[in-house]
């Protein structure tokens, strides 16, 4: 195979995918997984594999290697992480960054050593300093403090990015990586204890309103900035980028708007019929003041998100009610 140059370009030009071959989706049942198989089968793609974590240990890197040998897929994209909130990061940041670690090199070595011809990768927006200029483009990562309460998940994505790149030199192989911003969606986790600020506002809204509540309390002051996007949009961007962009710089995948926790804890509540109050500890951290991502080089490559916001979380709440009974708790 001809060797990639020193800064990861190969002599690659993507394509549409082959729809027969053996697209492989690590993490095929979560939140972004799940929504990448969606969108796969409804473009016709008819070979689609993946393993639940009962199924494949992803951290084994024995099993994961005889399992990508023998389905021999031709794509891959790498959804598989351990992830959780605020709570979730800060209490247990050492599973956080070995568990990711684990998965990250054992997909990334098996495929590699199988001959995985299209790879995407996918991080996550926590990636860049905390303090960023916003909103953040791709050029922001490695220069500066990462947020405190997430820094040892962030370094574990920061390590696959690495290593996407680093297989670009030393291989030729053109593989890519894309950084969602905050996701949502169908699948989601709504566990009260490891789950993201969406999916906990809510189950929390929902439950208040269930209960007759009058009153919901929340973390931190609400101050903060966040973008949501649909991981239907996810999915979307991810596919167009596999037929669209090679290059050795990650892709930033996002709205390109942003809102307070304030504002999508009132849409939330709006959406699910709460209407008691809701009241805001501030003894909690924050996180991040803001976290807005740049996506004009996704955006050259053709690409932009379509659902809305209020669209986007009237049907995960639809979603939500109608599994409430098999979610994790």
């Amino acid at each position: 195979m001809t060797r990639s140059s020193t800064d990861g370009d190969t002599d690659f030009t993507p394509t549409e995918l082959d729809r027969s071959a053996t697209f492989y989706v690590a993490g095929h049942r979560g939140l972004v997984g799940s929504a990448i198989v969606r969108k796969l089968e409804a473009e016709g793609f008819t070979n689609i594999v993946g393993q639940t974590s009962s199924e494949l240990d992803l951290k084994d890197r024995d099993a994961v290697f005889a399992y990508v040998k023998k389905v021999r897929p031709t794509y891959l994209a790498l959804a598989a992480a351990k992830v959780g909130g605020i709570m979730a990061n800060s209490t247990y940041p050492v599973d956080f960054l070995s568990d990711n670690i684990r998965i990250q090199v054992n997909v990334l070595d098996a495929a590699r050593e199988h001959g995985v011809k299209r790879l995407i990768f996918l991080g996550s927006s926590c990636i860049y300093p905390k303090f960023a200029k916003q909103p953040i483009d791709e050029d922001s990562l490695l220069t500066g403090h990462l947020e405190s309460t997430n820094d040892a998940y962030a370094i574990a994505k920061i390590a696959g990015i690495m290593h996407v790149q680093a297989v670009r030199r030393q291989y030729g192989l053109p593989w890519i990586s894309a950084m969602p911003t905050n996701l949502y969606g169908p699948n989601d986790n709504f566990s009260p204890h490891g789950s993201h600020v969406l999916p906990a506002l809510i189950r929390r809204y929902d439950e208040a309103t269930r209960n007759g509540s009058d009153s919901v309390t929340n973390w931190g002051t609400g101050s903060p900035r966040r973008e949501f996007l649909h991981v239907d949009d996810l999915a979307s961007a991810v596919l167009h980028l596999l037929e669209h962009y090679d290059g050795p710089q990650q892709v930033n995948v996002g709205t390109g708007s942003d809102v307070t926790i304030k504002e999508i804890a009132d849409i939330i509540a709006n959406v699910v019929g709460y209407t008691g109050k809701t009241r805001w500890d501030s003894s909690k951290p924050d996180g991040t003041p803001q976290k807005l991502l740049d996506v004009h080089k996704l955006g050259e490559s053709g690409w932009a998100a379509r659902i809305s916001l209020e669209e986007g979380l009237r049907s995960t709440v639809d979603w939500y009610r109608a599994h409430a009974d098999e979610l994790r708790q």
